[in-house]
């Protein structure tokens, strides 16, 4: 029987260096894309309802998307995962009426307390952790969104963001500082937007913003523009925006 020996020489320390910096980043990767991973959830609203829910990411600082009419959850799920690669929490939620969300007045969502929906959100994300929650609402969930912070206490909402929307309630009452983003020519059938949003802001207390895009894309529509990097780009930055004073809570 013929024996063969050999003898490895010991690994070079710049060797030994460069293969544990690799495995650390595959961990890293590997746990950031844990952390911004989708998770199905849902939580009470407090007239009885259940919202379903998609959550992204974790950390402190708490988003709530809210959709608009002719969409759902589920169309938010790019810009939820760009929210939660810069750190912040996401929630994506069906509104009552739309996938397996319920509650009174399901069966019109338009006219239906959805702003409950945005607060059930809201209060779940501060049970769970989140020290700060910004609502970015959409259309209809921009409406729903506006009238959840004007209805709610100040601090429960931090931040707002309204796409192609307006609250329905006073602007004047908002309690958070806000952003309102709309494309010049985005119009219904009772004509443009611009200017029942712009009425909007002009009465929104200070901090706030407004951006109007070129284009007639409404809402989450942008998203499918070439302006969509843009929008999202506002959002981040609005959302990341450290400001000097907190909004005045209108209406006291």
């Amino acid at each position: 029987m013929r024996v063969v020996s050999f003898r490895v020489a010991p690994l070079s320390p710049l060797y030994t260096s460069l293969v544990r910096t690799f495995f650390t980043v595959i961990v890293a990767l590997f746990l950031a894309a844990a952390g911004r991973a989708q998770k199905a959830i849902s939580f009470p609203t407090s007239d009885g309802g259940v919202v379903s829910a998609d959550s992204y990411g974790a950390g402190e600082r708490g988003v709530v998307l809210a959709h608009g009419g002719r969409f759902n959850k589920g169309s938010w799920e790019k810009q939820a995962q760009a929210l939660a690669g810069a750190g912040f929490r996401v929630l994506a939620i069906d509104f009552r009426g739309y996938g397996q969300s319920r509650g009174p007045g399901e069966s019109a969502p338009m006219s239906a307390p959805l702003h409950l929906d945005v607060l059930a959100a809201v209060r779940y994300l501060r049970k769970t952790g989140a020290k700060t929650v910004a609502v970015v609402g959409a259309s209809m969930g921009g409406g729903a969104a506006g009238d959840a912070s004007i209805l709610s206490e100040p601090g429960t909402i931090d931040r707002m963001v309204f796409l192609g929307a307006s609250p329905n309630g006073p602007a004047e009452k908002l309690k958070a500082p806000s952003l309102f983003i709309v494309a010049r020519d985005d119009a219904n059938a009772d004509g443009l937007r611009l200017p029942g949003i712009r009425a909007q802001y002009e009465k929104a207390p200070e901090p706030k913003e407004l951006i109007i895009l070129d284009g007639s894309a409404h809402a989450q529509f942008l998203f499918q523009t070439d302006q969509g990097e843009r929008v999202m780009h506002e959002i981040l930055r609005f959302l990341s925006r450290k400001f000097s004073a907190p909004a005045s809570a209108g209406g006291k």
